[in-house]
């Protein structure tokens, strides 16, 4: 017997337990898709709305969990939960920031640190210490050391406001509509064009702040007023000129001569304000911004084209992030706050998932911790209309417990909502596996036990303690998807024996759980 012959038996219409990640896991979208609006509510976890909180206020959660134990299935719940409360409420929506792909923020520092290093060999030949020994490239354990908090912050006003310029600029997707410039005064379209200027990632940011700027109908910059003056200012020299060559020659000549020097000495003079002067200022400019916005892939000329779209007064050095310092790191999430409230929305949802995938940590609790730490700050975490919700691994749980009373004192986890473990027990797991089952049932068909799939002898509650022993939704999907192809292979489809007997359900449960302890001492893969 095959699993489609068995699973046709039940009229079960697809594999409810083959899905190991939630972002790929059809099943899931299948329950999403029958909860109307509300994805796999049989299978919230018991503590989701504490890290949800209240959607019209956002707030901050701290969450650890295991490998599989339903990180990422929580993070699609809260995405599906906002965008329904932004539907329901649409004076009162959250603008949902995915911090999850840490990839591209990793990779720039990587690249920038390389750069660096490569900058600073002398010219001939390759350096080297007193013993002879050739400097090493920065690896990614230094990569890691260098993580500041204004580099998050960075990271996170840069993927919003690329996200929301796409939007403004009608590139947005098909279930997401442009928002409506119309609700944003002068000083937030101000604010917006800046934001963009900055921290825009979108392929051409520099053309894109001139549409950009066009759209909000905005005055052209004090750029474009001196690059008229220069071909303004050219049309009174060369009319004096021909003024001078027809009229009659005399005694005037040295009054002309100094007339024309006076009028090519003004246009000379705007000439070298507008090519060398006002150049010379943004590319300064330019260049000390990108030193310090090290995770945004800008060059250096798209930034400056960029600068040069702007208002004098926003391409003050005091408002700009071209130091270290957080506070103007802090003015820039107040602009993109501002921003957004004229658009409609009353808050900001953060949400950071995925920490241990990125190739450069690839799962080492160090480099975990060294890249979520500078984010543990009562005053970042604890932001008006912000709410940041943090998925992390177990891995940096146990870390906590090894800081020091100085950490705590900073991150004040006593006010973050903090769940120290998403754990499941075997009620819970049994509930998740039976509403996945019936979500799959072929339509019109009533619901079943998943004890039913089971022989007689074999309980509820067997299937309750064998499954408390799994911890975790993607081993509880292992043991029943063992159980079921296993039993398809031991018996042929003439038989007619479609329920699953005691012992091998007992012979699954021992390896599985020996599979689980296994891994979690780091002896096995998966």
């Amino acid at each position: 017997m095959n699993l489609s012959q068995f699973f046709d038996h039940w009229k079960i219409v697809e594999n409810p337990f083959r899905g190991e990640e939630a972002r790929n896991d059809a099943v899931f979208a299948r329950m999403s898709a029958l909860t109307t609006g509300d994805p796999a509510a049989a299978a919230l976890h018991s503590d989701f709305e504490k890290v949800l909180g209240d959607p019209a206020r956002p707030s901050t959660a701290i969450v650890f969990g295991e490998k599989g134990s339903g990180k990422t299935a929580m993070r699609l719940q809260i995405e599906a939960r906002i965008a329904r409360h932004n539907r329901d409420k649409p004076d009162q929506r959250m603008f949902v920031v995915l911090y999850d792909d840490l990839n591209g923020f990793l990779d720039r520092l990587q690249s920038r640190a390389t750069r660096h290093a490569a900058a600073a060999r002398p010219a001939r030949g390759k350096a080297r210490t007193r013993n002879g020994v050739e400097p090493r490239e920065p690896d990614g354990a230094e990569v890691f050391k260098s993580i500041r908090l204004v580099d998050h912050i960075d990271a996170i006003v840069s993927t919003a406001v690329t996200r929301l310029v796409t939007s403004v600029l009608r590139r947005a997707r098909a279930d997401e509509p442009a928002p409506d410039l119309h609700g944003l005064d002068l000083s937030a379209r101000r604010d917006l064009l800046l934001l963009q200027a900055l921290y825009d990632a979108g392929e051409h940011a520099d053309e894109r702040t001139r549409r950009l700027r066009r759209l909000l109908h905005l005055p052209p910059p004090p750029a474009v007023m001196w690059s008229v003056l220069v071909v303004l200012g050219a049309i009174p020299p060369l009319a004096f000129v021909v003024w001078s060559i027809l009229s009659p020659q005399g005694a005037q000549d040295l009054w002309r001569l100094v007339v024309l020097l006076v009028l090519l000495g003004l246009w000379f003079g705007v000439l070298i304000r507008r090519l060398i002067v006002d150049r010379f200022r943004v590319r300064s400019l330019a260049r000390r911004l990108q030193r310090q916005l090290r995770v945004l892939d800008r060059p250096e000329r798209s930034l400056a084209r960029a600068l040069d779209a702007l208002p004098s007064r926003d391409r003050d050095a005091e408002v700009l992030p071209v130091t270290e310092s957080e506070d103007i790191r802090y003015a820039m999430l107040a602009r993109l706050r501002r921003v957004l409230a004229g658009l409609g929305y009353a808050g900001i949802v953060v949400i950071v998932d995925r920490v241990d995938e990125p190739r450069l940590v690839a799962g080492d609790a160090e480099r975990m911790r060294q890249l979520i730490w500078p984010m543990m700050s009562n005053k970042f975490l604890q932001q008006d209309a912000i709410g940041f919700k943090l998925l992390l691994p177990i891995e940096l749980r146990y870390a906590v417990f090894k800081e020091s009373s100085g950490f705590f004192q900073e991150a004040r986890l006593d006010k973050q909502n903090m769940i120290e473990r998403l754990s499941w027990t075997g009620a819970t797991l049994y509930d998740l596996c039976a509403a996945r089952l019936n979500a799959c049932r072929a339509e019109g068909e009533p619901p079943i036990s998943l004890a039913a799939m089971f022989d007689d002898d074999v309980t509820r509650q067997d299937l309750i303690d064998a499954l408390e022993q799994m911890h975790q939704p993607r081993d509880a999907f292992k043991f029943l998807y063992r159980c079921f192809s296993e039993h398809c292979a031991g018996v042929p489809a003439e038989s007619g024996q479609y329920r699953v007997p005691r012992l091998l359900m007992e012979t699954v449960r021992r390896q599985e759980a020996e599979r689980v302890q296994q891994l979690h001492r780091g002896i096995r893969p998966a």
